[in-house]
């Protein structure tokens, strides 16, 4: 459970970072790499559930749900920081409104997604933790709406290499989204077993 705290913290660092970065988008370099150090860390805490759940006989719950929700949560680390790589890579000027708000969006349902793995010790918890899940999925639908007038809009400027690196941005922005909503699923699912 301590694991996952830890996880969940550094999930929320990922996110916040990423809404830094393109609310204030300046030193890309820079602060890209304090979010791959964020992402490593992840990656660490992930291994460690892992050695964790290969040395215990008894787990508090499925192994299967462990190793998901792991899984999931690296992957929203992973995701932001493949983003936040894209704007160094891709040199691009400015961070658009569009950026900002898939930002946004993941730094809410990461805030959430952290209250609900600090939750799971008690399955007194499981409404909570359920209402979490569909505030999680809220955000997610919100999220395809942004990309959908994200991308209408860049086709509208005609400028193919902008549209070539902002489509490919925003794709990855929405997808931190998914794999927010993939892990909150698991959650949901680990309270549903387990009240």
């Amino acid at each position: 459970f301590g694991l996952f705290e830890a996880m969940g913290g550094t999930l929320v660092a990922g996110a916040e970072a990423m809404q830094s970065l393109v609310k204030d988008y300046r030193d890309v370099p820079r602060r890209v790499k304090g979010l791959k150090e964020i992402e490593h860390q992840g990656d660490e805490l992930v291994h460690e559930i892992f050695e964790a759940l290969n040395r215990t006989f008894v787990t508090p719950f499925d192994r299967e749900d462990i190793a998901a929700l792991a899984r999931g949560i690296d992957n929203v680390l992973d995701m932001t920081y493949a983003a936040a790589l894209r704007f160094e890579l891709y040199e691009v000027d400015r961070a658009t409104p569009h950026t900002v708000r898939f930002a946004d969006i993941t730094v809410g349902q990461c805030r959430l997604l952290r209250e609900g793995v600090g939750l799971i010790r008690n399955m007194r918890n499981a409404d909570r933790i359920e209402a979490i899940a569909v505030e999680v999925n809220r955000l997610e639908n919100e999220a395809d709406e942004v990309l959908h007038s994200a991308v209408a809009e860049l086709f509208r400027t005609h400028d193919a290499v902008q549209i070539v690196k902002l489509k490919d941005i925003y794709e990855m922005m929405e997808r931190a989204t998914d794999y927010c909503e993939d892990a909150s699923d698991v959650l949901s699912d680990i309270a549903a077993k387990y009240r």
